[in-house]
């Protein structure tokens, strides 16, 4: 009977995998992704303006703020993320309220999309020099 017990372990190992085969066989393929989405970030720098793209879909604006008058930050409005073709390159524009200025220019710049996560943030400060990114 030992003489017959490899032989037995192989035949069950191959038949497991003929049938794990034909298992995979019947499963349908995954689709590929053509699409991905990008997020923009807006600075906590205190400032406020607001980040396009090109191609559009990204318009996100952020409001100054002042942290030591006790109010929490305000939440980032419009479109901070879309979804793009994988493979598109956007390229971005940053442009301030009036009372502020960009700090840190659009970061990467721009962004080829890719399956997964894709991002750019920017820094906008309050003109009279307060600001957290400084």
């Amino acid at each position: 009977m030992s003489k017959y017990r490899n032989r037995a372990w192989r035949a069950t190992g191959v038949i497991t995998a003929l049938a794990t085969a034909a298992a995979i066989g019947f499963v349908a393929p995954a689709e590929a992704q053509s699409t991905a989405q990008l997020n923009a970030y807006v600075s906590d720098g205190w400032g406020g303006g607001t980040i396009t793209s090109n191609p559009a879909g990204i318009n996100c604006h952020t409001s100054a703020w002042d942290p030591y008058v006790g109010d929490p930050a305000p939440d980032p409005t419009g479109t901070c993320t879309a979804s793009f073709p994988i493979g598109t390159t956007v390229h971005f524009s940053a442009t301030a309220d009036a009372g502020s200025y960009v700090n840190i220019p659009p970061d990467p710049n721009p962004v080829t999309i890719r399956a997964g996560y894709n991002y750019t943030g920017v820094v906008f400060c309050p003109s009279t020099g307060l600001c957290s990114a400084g």
